[in-house]
């Protein structure tokens, strides 16, 4: 860049003592642990804050490289030539968290050098700080949960499995609203397509006769089984595959089913999985399934990936296709005092003051630019959408309309769901699962007990379980064993 353009964000006489006064002029809270700079220059600022809060991950955001310049007080930085999206770049340097703990730092001179530029570094950071504090509250109110569920995962499914990657079209399909515009489209290229649902769309797909030859489900809350009850309640769908999220909640129905696992990528999830070998795909944390759904879907075809239901609002009233497997409630609790229509404006009401619609929308907007350009929009999904190609017929191959005839015809291991044809399983037997919990307990004591690995998992696991509050190892480890389910 031009070397007046990088100096000019700096005193010409004195740029330390300049960044010195700047940072002691801040109220920092020295119990942050990630610090953001934007457009931090030469990285004038890094030193003091260093100094201030020594315990602190420095992390730097560019609007473009600076040619000649060296941060040795800034622990990591971002340029436009990095190679990866903000968003992807902060979920890889600021692991799950709280706004509490992130500390946003703006070096203004540089918004009058970039302008817009350096305005859409400080809005990518807000909606990253606001997300990831979405997500921390989550922790914090299922954290318990979500740890029971993952033991109680290992002792329901038997049968892993490990993916083929696909060359068809994969439909994504979400729970919104604007499914229910696209199901004239799909029911009519459905032979084209492998269905990857989210567990909450599987209703809707169900009362069309569109049986999904996949289903996703990342959550943690008992309510979420309720989703899943409708996929098993036709025997005929006792084996559909499933690609579940370790802690998600999962009914025992599921033990019939082959599951692909995915992991969050952390440290106490993947040792533990892979000293029992049992197969695995990591997959962030993103906060909602229709974000984890498209992640699975790059991973599962190297074809046309479209996207349904993704509306990421409501309409009018509606906050989802119909039916809804939540729907029932409100039809118990119908009544001349409590009418259905008006049961369904507080819950439309709820979900739009809560404002986790606007969060993921936003955060859908800036991650399209990184997704494969295979991405396309089907029906009625979110504005953010629009940006990417709208296509209605699916591009199929000559071989793989011939694997989709076989599929639709012939034997009945033919009829079976692509995934199940398509990819390997490995099965467990009953002793085996049964004992697959024990023996993660002792995959985690002894990596508490393992130096270069005590820190880290220590840190997560009080993190998911204490809400990242000072506690002894034996406390940790006596409330590991107790959520297992092992001692009392």
């Amino acid at each position: 860049m031009n070397p007046e353009k990088i100096n000019s964000l700096h005193s010409r006489y004195n740029p330390q003592l300049e960044a010195e006064r700047y940072i002691g002029s801040l109220p920092l809270n020295k119990n942050v642990r990630f610090i953001v700079l934007i457009e931090p220059g030469h990285g004038y600022m890094a030193a003091p804050l260093k100094k201030k809060i020594p315990g602190a991950k420095i992390i730097a955001l560019h609007v473009e490289k600076h040619e000649n310049t060296r941060h040795e007080h800034i622990d990591t930085e971002w340029f436009p030539e990095t190679g990866i999206s903000i968003q992807d770049f902060l979920e890889r340097e600021i692991p799950d968290s709280e706004a509490a703990e992130i500390q946003l730092l703006e070096w203004r001179p540089a918004l009058t050098v970039y302008g817009r530029s350096y305005l859409e570094l400080v809005e990518e950071t807000v909606n990253f700080i606001k997300r990831t504090d979405a997500n921390a509250r989550t922790v914090k109110t299922f954290g318990h949960r979500w740890f029971r569920n993952f033991f109680r995962n290992l002792e329901i499914v038997n049968k892993v499995l490990l993916p083929v990657p696909l060359s068809c079209s994969l439909l994504v399909t979400g729970a919104g609203p604007g499914l229910e515009t696209a199901i004239p489209v799909i029911r009519k290229e459905r032979a084209k397509l492998f269905i990857l649902a989210a567990s909450s769309s599987a209703a809707a797909l169900k009362a069309e006769n569109l049986t999904p030859d996949m289903v996703i489900s990342t959550d943690g809350s008992p309510w979420a089984k309720y989703h899943l009850y409708e996929l098993f309640r036709e025997s005929g769908n006792a084996g559909r595959p499933l690609a579940l999220a370790l802690t998600a909640a999962l009914p025992s129905q599921a033990k019939d089913s082959p599951v692909l696992f995915i992991s969050d990528g952390s440290l106490w999830q993947n040792l533990i999985l892979s000293t029992l070998e049992i197969p695995f795909i990591v997959l962030p944390q993103r906060g909602t399934v229709s974000a984890t759904a498209l992640d699975l879907a790059f991973v599962l075809t190297k074809g046309e990936v479209f996207l349904a239901g993704m509306d990421l609002g409501n309409r009018d009233i509606r906050s989802h296709a119909r039916p809804y497997s939540f729907d029932r409630f409100i039809d118990e609790k119908a009544g001349r005092f409590a009418p259905a229509y008006s049961q369904t404006y507080s819950r439309s009401s709820m979900l739009r003051a809560g404002g986790s619609y606007g969060i993921y929308a936003s955060w859908f907007e800036k991650q399209l630019e990184s997704y494969p350009k295979r991405l396309h929009s089907l029906g009625g999904n979110n504005p953010v959408f629009d940006s990417i190609e709208e296509e209605i017929l699916p591009r199929t191959t000559r071989t793989e309309e011939k694997d989709l005839a076989r599929r639709h015809g012939g034997t009945e291991e033919e009829n079976l769901p692509r995934t199940t044809r398509t990819s390997r399983t490995q099965n467990f037997t009953e002793n085996e699962v049964s004992n697959h919990p024990r023996r993660a307990l002792t995959v985690l004591e002894k990596a508490l007990a393992t130096p270069n690995l005590s820190s880290k998992l220590e840190g997560e696991l009080k993190t998911l379980l204490f809400n990242g509050a000072a506690v002894s190892r034996s406390e940790l480890i006596d409330t590991v064993y107790s959520l297992a389910g092992f001692r009392e």
